[in-house]
């Protein structure tokens, strides 16, 4: 097989492009099925990718990737070729599948896909005889992401679940580390409409032979996670007991952090993300590193450590874009992830008004995520932007003006923008009122509306 000079790749007439298409015309993202016997069933036909190298598996409500992406910051310090698996993407699919911190190469990505699509036809056709769906989106990318990590090789792959744990495709790998960070209520059609349900869900990720590291939990869901723990016989260590961020400061361009670890004590660690809520995850993620690299009891180098969390990017978390004005974006598509974000726009930004841009998914909790930033920002914010990305899953604009005035807005506030383009443009317009040269602009809600502001503004 020969491999195309051209920016994507193509081999045998598959392109990048070709096999998102692929994947597309698969059951959706937002419609995974809660099984597991097609995945081990792809692993086997496949000669089990799942076990060819060792995992850092995390789920929770928020700060998935953010965790990911420092937890494989310090693993390459160390030396470890790495693989990341993380969803959903904001530009481009194969940034979903990381290779030692960059997306995977478009040759590669097409290579692969090449290679394991005859054993998903094995696998889809089985399904289609038994009467059930064939491989959904998220279960072909996943599988994908395993096979490109074996043939790498990796030395280690730290994956982000999709959706709960118990079902989700990414638990056809075994953790020898499952990170659980903070568990909020989220995808409650799916998951529960409590933190206990919730948390049973993502103790799925829990099993022999590994390590539990959790960060600071709601008393019922740590009580699931404890109790699973207990069940499958591996240790376990929580933020605020055995580990946690001892002290932070403002730094330029982030933060300067002290955290008290499992094994050891880790003092100015430059860490170049916003929020408390990064600050806590920095704190999971080097309880992980300690857990992964020294089971728990030997203290990580300092310097490595320090190398590693100063390289880190999460972008989409509270990234700034543009200046003059300031344009800040943040995928928050839960409430509490708006609470933690607009906490931090307060704390790490000193703007005078807040022109802030709105868009959020069919299925999320729109009037949950409009009153925390109502009540957090408050005065700050000087006009209210309903818009919508290109999803099909967005809520017309026009359709969030109710849940904007039960948020407690009101009408006068609030602009109805359908355009993402048009929002942009008067947010621009509104932070610049009365030549305020400390005015911002605020994107916030689901990750396609941050992508697609990403495109507009250039990054």
């Amino acid at each position: 097989m020969s491999i195309s000079d051209g920016p994507s790749g193509s081999i045998d007439g598959f392109s990048v492009e070709s096999v998102y298409a692929e994947l597309l015309s698969r059951a959706p993202e937002n419609k995974m099925e809660p099984r597991m016997a097609p995945l081990f069933r792809a692993m086997e036909v496949l000669g089990e990718p799942n076990k060819a190298f060792p995992i850092i598996h995390i789920t929770g409500t928020n700060g998935k990737t953010s965790t990911a992406r420092m937890i494989e910051a310090g693993l390459r310090a160390y030396g470890l070729r790495t693989g990341r698996y993380t969803s959903p993407h904001l530009s481009k699919v194969t940034e979903r599948i990381s290779i030692d911190g960059e997306p995977v190469s478009d040759e590669t990505f097409v290579r692969i896909w090449d290679e394991i699509h005859p054993y998903l036809d094995i696998v889809d056709g089985e399904l289609t005889a038994a009467g059930e769906p064939r491989l959904t989106y998220f279960e072909a990318v996943t599988i994908l992401a395993f096979a490109v990590f074996a043939d790498e090789p990796v030395d280690v792959a730290v994956i982000e679940v999709g959706l709960g744990g118990i079902t989700d495709a990414t638990n056809v790998g075994d953790g020898s580390v499952s990170v659980i960070t903070p568990i909020s209520l989220d995808h409650t059609e799916l998951l529960g409409d409590d933190v206990a349900d919730i948390a049973v869900e993502k103790a799925g990720i829990i099993k022999e032979h590994g390590f539990l590291v959790s960060a600071a939990q709601p008393m019922e869901a740590a009580q699931v996670l404890l109790e699973k723990a207990r069940e499958v016989g591996v240790p376990y260590r929580f933020e605020g007991v055995e580990f946690g961020v001892e002290s932070r400061v403002m730094a330029v361009g982030g933060q300067m952090l002290t955290i008290a670890g499992l094994a050891g004590r880790y003092e100015d660690l430059l860490l170049p993300l916003h929020g408390k809520h990064q600050a806590e995850n920095a704190a999971v993620a080097v309880a992980a590193l300690e857990a992964f690299i020294g089971g728990g009891t030997k203290e990580l180098d300092t310097e490595l450590l320090r190398t590693g969390f100063s390289t880190v990017t999460s972008p989409g978390r509270l990234e700034v874009v543009r200046t003059a004005p300031t344009i800040v974006v943040d995928a928050a598509h839960n409430p509490a992830g708006a609470k933690a974000s607009a906490e931090a726009v307060l704390e790490a930004f000193n703007f005078t008004s807040l022109a802030v841009v709105v868009g959020i998914l069919a299925e999320k909790d729109a009037v949950g995520i409009l009153t925390e930033l109502r009540e957090t920002l408050g005065d700050q914010i000087a006009g209210l932007c309903l818009t919508q990305s290109s999803s099909p899953r967005a809520v017309p604009a026009d359709e969030l003006v109710q849940d904007a005035i039960d948020a407690g807005f009101a009408d006068e506030d609030l602009q109805v923008e359908p355009g993402l383009d048009n929002a942009i443009e008067w947010a621009v317009a509104k932070a610049e009122e009365n030549n305020d040269l400390a005015g911002g602009v605020l994107i916030i809600g689901s990750i396609t509306v941050v992508a697609e502001a990403r495109t507009l503004l250039g990054k």
